[in-house]
């Protein structure tokens, strides 16, 4: 069993969490010399009954997402890590990243945020790092955002 890391796939979105756990994986990615797989999911789920009406949410959510992936890739590269891959998916991010993105990029660490959600509503959703703890078929790492 090897105790170093070659693919690790760190899920952000642009919130504080995804911005700490982005920060993590990229000195973890360094340290091991490991490829970084940057992951954004656009959850598609959240404007399908919009987008009959504006068909633009789903071209500006598309272009969000290129705009965000190229600024943590530029950090990743100038940081020194020599393998940054960007990737764009749709669907539910609980699925997608353990079952999809795990298996495409042969991750062996995934890496996301703690999400802030309130007891209703972890009962009601659950949340996306608790979908990848469970399911994921690597090692998962949670990272806890700082109280400041």
């Amino acid at each position: 069993m090897a105790l170093s890391y070659n693919n690790i796939v760190v899920a952000v979105d642009g919130s504080k969490e995804a911005n700490f756990a982005f920060k993590k994986a990229k000195e973890m990615a360094k340290r091991h010399e490991a490829a970084l797989h940057l992951v954004n999911v656009i959850d598609t789920r959240s404007f399908a009954a919009i987008e009959a009406y504006d068909r633009s949410i789903a071209e500006r959510a598309q272009a969000h997402s290129e705009e965000l992936l190229e600024t943590y890739k530029k950090e990743a590269l100038e940081y020194g890590i020599t393998d940054v891959k960007a990737i764009i998916e749709h669907g539910s991010p609980k699925t997608i990243i353990t079952r999809e993105l795990a298996k495409l990029t042969d991750a062996d660490l995934i890496v996301c945020g703690a999400t802030g959600l309130n007891a209703v509503e972890r009962f009601l959703i659950g949340s996306v790092s608790e979908a990848i703890v469970r399911s994921a078929p690597c090692d998962v790492l949670v990272v806890r955002t700082p109280e400041n």
